[in-house]
């Protein structure tokens, strides 16, 4: 039996919505590195302005996936939302290393309070037999926002100039917002049972071998996408590209990333063991860090970034599902916010390390590195996935 009428409609509404919100909230990543080095911020500092981002997102992420249990996901989601909203408007007041950090800070807590929730909203209206479908979707909104979002953002400021993007996304975001509180329904009555406490149930959910594998392979899936998204409009910028062509090479990944993701979702449902396709996206992802590295020409960065989105799509439509798939609906949340802890710790170990490496070694090195951290975390997933076989739960086909 498929899902009702009611699923289907709430599940493309949170759909929709979170597109709306990682695009307007990611038009950003992009412009700031380039807005940070034209007031002088050197290579190293935009990094860890990057990283407070990615460390704020990392550190709230799990703990804001149990706050929503306690304080109702539409509430904490909207204020999440509106949050970010207001970093957007506050970077065009900064001009100083303190305040975007401050300012990348604050666009942490507001992505950590509105992405878990909203993952958590997922498990709760989607029935057994269509998880791994609505993870399929979800992550696919997810993951088009925050590739198409910098695709955006580069060509806006190449158009625009700097400040007018932040004055965007902010608009966007408050656009977003609005739409939420009309149509999200109402959050549920807090159930008197008594909510599980973060360190037991974190320490159990570290028993789980093929969550963790999940979780791992994630950080490195994200420290990949984090070296694309830091320093791509670095690296391409000293091989002489302006930022337009940057603009390009971010929405040729977003393209693809999108495009991807429902043929590889659709294959997710049909193989056997979704670990293959993680494994598979992972290498051909590993593959595009050294293929950045070597990049030279505007086609050479298309190309690699083609590869970098097909990659995504295919690794990450199934670490969705078999994040679901490897834990009880009653650990669902917390184990999708363990899940956002890895994506955004990814990219903030990324920001914060690969910035000074490579200032010391060089872009095309950092890239090489970049490669050689993934395929050693393949290996990792591999041996936690045949340690603990894991049972598919999404039903029969």
């Amino acid at each position: 039996m498929g899902p009702s009428d009611a699923h289907t409609r709430l599940l493309t509404l949170l759909c929709a919505l979170t597109f709306g919100c990682y695009f307007a909230a990611f038009i950003r990543l992009p412009v700031v590195p380039l807005y940070a080095r034209s007031l002088g911020i050197d290579t190293g500092r935009i990094g860890i302005i990057n990283s407070a981002f990615f460390l704020m997102a990392a550190a709230l992420s799990l703990p804001m996936g149990l706050l929503s249990d306690r304080w109702g996901r539409k509430r904490l989601a909207g204020s999440g939302m509106l949050l970010l909203a207001a970093t957007a408007f506050s970077l065009s007041l900064c001009r100083t290393f303190p305040s975007l950090t401050l300012a990348y800070l604050m666009f942490g807590v507001g992505m950590a309070a509105f992405g878990p929730t909203m993952m958590a909203f997922v498990a709760h209206i989607s029935p057994v037999t269509h998880l791994g479908r609505s993870y399929g979707w979800y992550t696919t909104a997810i993951f088009c926002g925050m590739s198409l979002g910098p695709a955006a953002g580069g060509i806006l400021a190449g158009k625009l100039g700097f400040i007018p993007v932040f004055w965007i996304a902010g608009g966007v975001l408050l656009l977003n917002l609005f739409i939420f509180q009309q149509r999200l329904p109402p959050d549920e009555a807090p159930s008197g049972a008594r909510k599980p406490d973060l360190l037991p149930t974190l320490a159990s959910l570290l028993r789980n071998r093929p969550l963790t594998a999940c979780w791992i392979i994630t950080l490195g899936g994200c420290f990949g996408l984090g070296m694309f998204i830091s320093f791509i409009p670095l690296h391409a910028q000293e091989q002489g590209l302006a930022v337009d062509r940057i603009g390009l090479i971010f929405f040729a990944q977003g393209l693809c990333n999108a495009l991807s993701r429902i043929p590889f979702g659709r294959l997710s449902d049909g193989v056997a063991d979704r670990s293959v396709l993680v494994i598979a996206g992972m290498a051909a992802l590993a593959l595009s860090m050294a293929g950045f590295g070597a990049s030279r020409t505007t086609p050479h960065f298309i190309f690699f970034a083609i590869a970098l989105g097909g990659a995504m799509g295919l690794a990450f439509t199934s670490i969705g599902a078999l994040v679901a798939q490897s834990v009880s609906p009653a650990l669902r949340g917390v184990a999708m916010g363990g899940y956002n802890t890895c994506i955004y710790s990814g990219m903030m170990i990324s920001s914060a390390v690969m910035g000074e490496v490579c200032e010391r070694i060089g872009f095309r090195n950092g890239f090489f590195s970049a490669a050689g951290i993934n395929l050693a975390l393949i290996g990792i997933f591999i041996l936690l996935m045949k340690s603990t076989p894991l049972t598919r739960m999404d039903g029969p086909r």
